[in-house]
């Protein structure tokens, strides 16, 4: 392995307005954790499995409130439309490559039913959800290489740490804007005069044609395309949102909805064979199962206050800096039938962005 490629900030790359929570990641909201297991066997196989944990505790007896938005539909997750109906997630989130999808989530039930005999027993079954990205060109799709030990592994090692970004996990087999996509994560935080609340995303980046990038508002993507063939875009993209704002499932699905916003910065138009979907979920307040409660009441924040509005704002920015994370950080990759997927090209990519004015000090 070469040494770890940088991060945007790192090179004076800062996108956006609002501050950078301390890890500038998805685990900045207090409690998430994060985990990776990558596949990487012979010359083939380049795929993995990512989780988003909301909590370290039994999320099947204690759910949050979360929502979700499917921005295409060419897509082939599980589990959300009970999450959708019901406002609620009761799993650890799971992304992976597309055909791994049953056997991801055929992971996550046996750590679900190990985590409660009651499920399937004394009370409901559980809804595992799983979102997926197509990993086919770098990857032996067919071969279905994500095992249940894959799952278990990415458990196991999650962490609220510094999140590993690139072609890791998930990431290790997906394109994005015709070079090596992958994970990336970022965060932003509210001034403490508006509640001081943290916004985390995470991304499994797989979608657009080079022409298409965009950093910062610079065109890099032509600017180093020029005389290269057009290319159809396919591919897709998984958005993950996290915050400890007091939300509703309602208010959740609004800042899905400006997920879309923080993908066309960087040059993604939703092709039509992209499945896009994002999930939100908030860690302020937790759901029991089966409470018997003649009533809840819950917290939640008005949606015509300056924080609701600064929130929309940071999963723009969040989202935009996760996608442009995963390229920065993911290395060249070679894979399935010999195929190879170049890293960025960082020094030509910081030139543009110095001549554009782009780099700065880290807000």
């Amino acid at each position: 392995m070469s040494e770890i490629r940088p991060l945007p900030r790192e090179v004076g790359l800062c996108l956006g307005t609002l501050p950078a929570g301390p890890k500038n990641a998805i685990t900045d909201v207090p409690g998430v954790r994060v985990g990776h297991a990558s596949v990487i066997e012979g010359s083939d196989v380049r795929t993995g499995v990512t989780v988003v944990l909301p909590h370290g505790g039994n999320l099947f007896r204690e759910k949050v409130i979360a929502a979700t938005h499917t921005i295409n539909g060419f897509g082939k997750p599980c589990g959300l439309e009970q999450l959708r109906e019901l406002g609620t997630l009761e799993s650890p989130i799971a992304l992976t490559s597309t055909l791994n999808v049953p056997r991801v989530a055929d992971g996550l039930l046996t750590w679900m039913l190990a985590q409660d005999e009651g499920i399937a027993r004394t009370t409901s079954t559980v809804n595992v959800v799983v979102g997926e990205c197509n990993d086919g060109y770098l990857n032996d799709a067919r071969g279905r290489h994500v095992r249940e030990e894959h799952v278990l592994a990415a458990l196991a090692g999650a962490s609220a740490g510094p999140v590993a970004q690139g072609a890791v996990g998930a990431g290790v087999g997906m394109v994005a804007f015709g070079y090596k996509g992958g994970v990336g994560s970022a965060s932003r935080r509210l001034p403490e005069e508006t509640g001081g609340w943290t916004v985390g995303a995470l991304v499994v980046s797989n979608m657009g044609r080079r022409t298409q990038l965009t950093i910062d508002g610079v065109p890099v993507g032509r600017l180093l395309s020029e005389g290269e063939p057009a290319r159809s875009e396919r591919g897709s993209v998984m958005v993950i949102l996290a915050t400890d704002a007091p939300l509703t499932a309602r208010q959740l699905g609004r800042l899905c909805r400006r997920v879309p916003h923080g993908l066309a910065r960087t040059g993604s138009t939703a092709g039509g064979t992209s499945g896009d979907f994002a999930i939100a979920f908030s860690t302020a307040q937790r759901i029991p199962h089966d409470s018997g409660a003649p009533e809840l009441v819950l917290r939640c924040l008005p949606d015509d206050g300056r924080a609701f509005d600064l929130l929309l704002l940071a999963v723009v920015e969040a989202v935009e800096e996760a996608v442009i994370a995963s390229l920065f950080r993911a290395e060249t990759v070679t894979g399935y039938a010999g195929r190879t997927v170049p890293a960025l090209p960082l020094p030509a990519v910081l030139a543009l962005l110095e001549r554009f004015g782009r780099l700065r000090l880290a807000l």
